[in-house]
């Protein structure tokens, strides 16, 4: 297995790729876009590259693997943004130039969907950045959450380690992004709790692997991008979340299970588990309802846990993925779990 090099970070004034690999969302509600976009300029001193099919609807596979060999391969682009996620990028990757991406090698940020992306990076020898895509995290309404801006800042500019610290209080509940309002003032937000540890005290030290469960678990059986020697995965830190499609925590364990029998997940000794996302438009539940569904999800990695790796040690409700406050995950970039001092150290 090659192991993933950090590629050269981007300096303030450079110009960014701001790419839809996944979905042209950007088209559709471009509120919280433009809001991403003025926030690269403004707040992180770049500027912001679109593409063409950045802002369109039903672009092609073909035409979004274009817009990204063309964002790679531009020596003028310093670091790539995903818009958003979607569900389908499983469909570029058959047509991705790998050579010119890995002799271009550029800082990738995304998350969901972009799962996809940042394991063929690391497939590929490039550590990625799992978080801050430019209409969720960029495009919060409101201001920028002070723990997303201070990881995504240290991830974008700075190399050498950086300690992840749990988020006070966190915004469960989205609003309609097409209704100017959303953008006008703070979301609410609910008490953090802090993170949950099990399994053995001790520090794992190891490169990251992971994202996405549901997009994980459509790689698995498209057979992509996924090591078929479960000693690949040896030592290494296994990091997880869910999205806002909310699934039940008996398909998180059998997704999970899945990956227990092919002999995979005992081989990682340290999980990260982002907070479950508990709420959505179409399963709007109550405070109370999203804690029991945040706890059944737990229960459910832990169930897999017990039958599969019962020596790993595993923090709940990181604030990774689909949560806000979001912290960047270097992708196969370097991270440092200590179960004795419980303290999460990530390496940019």
């Amino acid at each position: 297995m090659i192991t993933p090099a950090y590629p050269p970070k981007p300096v303030p004034g450079d110009k960014v790729a701001v790419l839809s690999p996944s979905s042209g969302l950007p088209g559709l509600f471009p509120l919280p876009y433009e809001l991403g976009l003025r926030r690269l300029r403004e707040d992180f001193g770049l500027v912001p590259v679109e593409y063409p099919a950045s802002r369109r609807m039903g672009a092609t596979a073909r035409e979004r693997a274009d817009d990204l060999h063309a964002a790679f391969a531009d020596p003028e682009i310093k670091a790539v943004f995903a818009s958003i996620g979607g569900d389908d990028q499983l469909t570029v990757l058959p047509l991705l130039d790998r050579e010119l991406i890995r002799s271009h090698p550029k800082p990738f940020f995304g998350s969901s969907d972009n799962t996809n992306l940042l394991l063929v990076l690391r497939n590929l020898g490039i550590v990625g950045y799992h978080g801050s895509c430019v209409m969720t995290e960029l495009g919060r309404p409101g201001a920028l959450a002070p723990l997303t801006a201070e990881s995504l800042r240290a991830a974008l500019f700075t190399s050498g380690p950086y300690e992840l610290r749990p988020a006070e209080r966190y915004r469960d509940v989205d609003r309609p992004w097409e209704d100017p309002a959303t953008f006008a003032s703070e979301p609410a937000t609910r008490p953090g709790g802090g993170w949950h540890w099990h399994g053995p005290a001790r520090v794992v030290e190891g490169r990251t692997w992971g994202g996405n469960v549901e997009i994980l678990s459509w790689l698995l059986m498209a057979d992509k991008e996924i090591e078929r020697d479960p000693a690949a995965y040896e030592g290494q830190v296994l990091f997880l979340e869910t999205s806002e499609e909310m699934p039940a925590a008996e398909e998180v364990f059998r997704i999970l299970r899945s990956m227990g029998e092919r002999g995979m997940l005992e081989r990682f000794p340290a999980l990260l588990m982002g907070r479950a996302k508990a709420w959505s438009f179409d399963r709007p539940l109550d405070e109370a309802g999203g804690r029991r569904f945040a706890q059944e999800q737990r229960e459910a990695v832990l169930r897999a846990l017990a039958a599969y790796a019962p020596r790993t040690t595993a923090v709940f409700d990181v604030d990774l993925g689909h949560t806000d406050p979001q912290l960047v995950i270097p992708y196969g970039g370097l991270a440092r779990v200590d179960g004795v001092a419980r303290r999460i150290t990530v390496t940019y």
